[in-house]
């Protein structure tokens, strides 16, 4: 008896290890036959998807090539500047020479003595024509005189308070005694004298050094 049910269990195992191979073989083909099919796909996908070597040069923006020397871009070039027409000159207003002619200071005449004296002066105002043949005007710094040559400048000093003003002869007197010069009314008010009448004077005859 035992002999046949050693072949039996043989044949029993026989079976399984056919079966067994058998199974084997085909989860090794359905295997090679899935790596057959996905494979190239796989690669294909894997190497579309797979990230690529980044180029230093390809990811800069390309923008406007810039002018360059020695590999360093350059500064931009100065804009030409308009240049004035040479053989024009700017015409200056009039406010312009009369604001330079007050900053000016002016310089005072410079006169020499050529006589002096003292005496009593008088004024007067009334219109008329004097002897140089100008109209008489009150307003202006002028004086009458017996002998001096019209046109002369005078300094009249006033003795009471040391006031004087420089006077243009342009007509002739005073006649009355004691008194060697007729004053304007401006010139009298100048040297105040104008309330008294007659004042006490010095007076120096001046030509332009």
């Amino acid at each position: 008896m035992g002999s046949p049910v050693r072949r039996l269990l043989r044949a029993r195992l026989r079976t399984i290890l056919i079966v067994s191979g058998a199974a084997v073989a085909v989860l090794a083909a359905g295997a090679f036959a899935l790596a057959g099919r996905e494979g190239p796909a796989d690669s294909a996908q894997a190497a579309q998807t797979a990230p690529q070597a980044a180029d230093p040069l390809a990811d800069r923006p390309h923008g406007e090539p810039t002018r360059a020397g020695r590999g360093r871009p350059r500064s931009p070039e100065p804009s030409p500047s308009k240049t004035p027409r040479k053989g024009k000159k700017k015409k200056s207003s009039k406010a312009d020479s009369q604001a330079a002619n007050l900053a000016k200071p002016k310089k005072k005449k410079q006169y020499k003595v050529v006589k002096s004296g003292s005496c009593e002066a008088s004024y007067y105002w009334e219109g008329q024509m004097t002897a140089s043949g100008e109209p008489f005007d009150p307003s202006e710094l002028t004086a009458a005189h017996k002998t001096l040559p019209l046109g002369s400048k005078v300094r009249v000093t006033n003795k009471n308070n040391d006031r004087s003003v420089v006077v243009r002869i342009n007509d002739r007197g005073p006649y009355a005694g004691g008194r060697c010069l007729d004053l304007s009314k401006a010139a009298m008010k100048k040297v105040g004298g104008t309330g008294s009448g007659v004042i006490p004077v010095r007076y120096e005859v001046l030509s332009k050094g």
